[in-house]
């Protein structure tokens, strides 16, 4: 059983793995580099919440997130058009999601836009996630896919946090944006959760095939087939 490319692997129904295209191992690709630009703007989005603290530098912050949601949806779409899918980019993507939305939340946390407890919900599922990531890497396979569930929470986050920034000014729309911004967290913080068991309960279920392998993948001369992920 191969499991050198866990990344595009996910159990299915029966219990048995189904491993996608194998993404491939090229860098320098159209999508990567949006993913890095993306990654670039985290400190920059940080500087205008923190820094800054004008309307105007509000203003700046929530255009840097728009520009930073439609450069996700545009390096999928780049990815599948030109067949530039990499395991770079299934790194980048998420890490980009995961760091725009942590900058956030502390961001908002500090300027007392919303409480603490809200910074260390969301913090609490990113450590579980990542200890799950290195349970599988000790195992040999590499990070699942991220599920529909798991983008529906991002999506959902990242409109929620603007609508916060813009409720925090003195205007016609701030208290709209505020109740708004409290419907996307509400609904953002369940998915994002959901989205963590599913990830956990299908890692469990493709760790517990992988460690039924040896016995069904052992050839006639007694090797196993396995090659573990470097």
């Amino acid at each position: 059983m191969q499991r050198g490319r866990a990344a595009g692997a996910q159990p299915g129904s029966a219990g048995q793995d189904r491993a996608g295209p194998d993404p491939g191992d090229r860098i320098l690709t159209i999508p990567n580099a949006i993913s890095v630009a993306r990654l670039l703007g985290v400190p920059v989005f940080l500087w205008l919440v923190l820094g800054v603290r004008t309307q105007a530098g509000d203003w700046w912050a929530l255009g840097l997130l728009a520009a930073s949601g439609l450069s996700d949806w545009l390096d999928g779409k780049i990815a599948r058009a030109m067949n530039q899918q990499s395991r770079l980019g299934q790194m980048l993507d998420p890490a980009a999601d995961r760091l725009y939305i942590v900058a956030t939340v502390i961001g908002l946390a500090v300027r007392a836009i919303i409480p603490w407890w809200l910074v260390a919900l969301l913090a609490a599922r990113e450590l579980l996630l990542a200890g799950t990531l290195l349970v599988l890497r000790r195992h040999g396979w590499g990070p699942l896919q991220v599920s529909f569930a798991g983008k529906t929470a991002t999506l959902c986050l990242l409109y929620a946090f603007p609508l916060l920034l813009l409720g925090a000014h003195n205007s016609s729309y701030a208290e709209l944006a505020r109740v708004a911004g409290w419907a996307f967290v509400i609904w953002g913080s369940a998915l994002y959760w959901c989205a963590a068991v599913l990830y956990i309960e299908q890692a469990r279920r493709l760790l517990t095939a992988g460690l039924a392998g040896p016995a069904a993948d052992t050839a006639d001369d007694g090797r196993t087939s396995r090659t573990p992920l470097s």
